[in-house]
């Protein structure tokens, strides 16, 4: 976890909504369920930490680093539900226990874990 989940859950939510349209504060905090403030707190320390810039029109937009960064923080927390579905959880614990799971597990561990999955079902 680079940022802390708080962070995190704030840049998934700026690529997720950059993917369609440009990102304002008050998308985030709409599909965050977050107040305005919140929203404008978080984005002010990511752009402090060189994740994310304010265009002219106050738009959100992410540097490089923040949409590596939350490029792989959203296919973790899709890999964490799409198991925890799969295992039988219904589909909205599963997507809330899979955004914890993205933020808790290391790199390390992340990747051990895909690939004894993944050797599992090859071997079934």
């Amino acid at each position: 976890m680079e940022l802390g989940q708080s962070l995190e859950d704030y840049l998934e939510a700026a690529y997720l909504i950059s993917e369609k349209h440009p990102t304002r504060n008050i998308d985030i905090a709409v599909l965050l369920n977050r107040s305005k403030p919140s929203v404008s707190v978080a984005m002010k320390e990511l752009v402090k930490k060189g994740y994310a810039l304010k265009d002219s029109n106050g738009n959100v937009c992410l540097t490089e680093k923040g949409k590596e960064l939350a490029k792989n923080v959203y296919e973790r927390h899709q890999y964490y539900k799409n198991l925890l579905i799969r295992a039988g959880v219904n589909p909205e614990t599963a997507e809330k226990e899979g955004c914890a799971l993205e933020h808790v597990l290391s790199n390390d561990s992340h990747r051990k874990l895909e690939k004894y999955i993944r050797e599992l079902e090859r071997d079934n």
